[in-house]
């Protein structure tokens, strides 16, 4: 994979099937700041493939003060999504030593992007990647993700206990070497959600899927 600087908190999502970073890849999902997203999926081999998404700078950024009225972030804990029968673990997911975007080796449990916004959050794209599939272990969280459509509901609950609905708006699927994940990591605009994991064909040199689909939700 190659690294391709650019300006903001994004890369490419572009992935490989790196063990260790989460898979849009044979298993599954999703991207970030000028990074490569690797597939989320599995390779044929049975081990599910890294998502690989390259941060630009340090994986951890400054966290700014709050003021005295800012609500804390809440971290989420599960999502949930009947239209394709999901239920899963979301656990914190960060980056590896080469600054690779790494979600849970698991194809049961999706990474939400712990440096970027959060449920509650006023503004930004909280970002979830998931497998899509696993030789393996077989379907992964987001087996059916490219079947959502706008105006699916999902919803997910925090650490707090609560439930944020939230309803789709897009479904897109882009090839890795041309996404750009600058928006879909942006920590400014309206508060939304964005579902990754790969899709498309499979390809068996790089231990890849092609593409990444990429679901967009707002709050409902």
């Amino acid at each position: 994979m190659t690294r391709d600087r650019r300006s903001g908190a994004a890369r490419r999502f572009a992935g490989t099937h790196r063990p260790a970073a989460v898979a849009l890849i044979t298993a599954g999902v999703l991207a970030i700041a000028a990074g490569t997203l690797p597939g989320t999926g599995t390779d044929p081999s049975g081990a599910p493939a890294p998502i690989v998404t390259r941060l630009e700078e340090p994986a951890k950024p400054a966290v700014p003060a709050r003021s005295a009225t800012e609500r804390p972030a809440v971290r989420p804990v599960r999502l949930t999504i009947p239209r394709i029968g999901v239920t899963a673990k979301v656990a914190p997911a960060g980056v590896d030593r080469t600054g690779a975007f790494s979600v849970p080796p698991s194809v049961d449990t999706v990474g939400w992007y712990r440096f970027g916004p959060a449920l509650d959050s006023p503004a930004g794209s909280l970002v979830i990647g998931g497998h899509v599939d696993s030789a393996a272990a077989g379907p992964g969280a987001f087996f059916r993700l490219r079947e959502l459509d706008p105006g699916s509901a999902l919803a997910l609950t925090g650490e707090d206990g609560a439930t944020r609905s939230y309803v789709v708006v897009a479904r897109e699927q882009i090839p890795k070497d041309k996404i750009d994940l600058q928006p879909y990591f942006a920590t400014t605009g309206s508060p939304r959600v964005t579902l990754f994991t790969c899709g498309g064909s499979f390809d068996r040199t790089a231990r890849s899927y092609r593409d990444n689909i990429v679901v967009t939700a707002v709050p409902a």
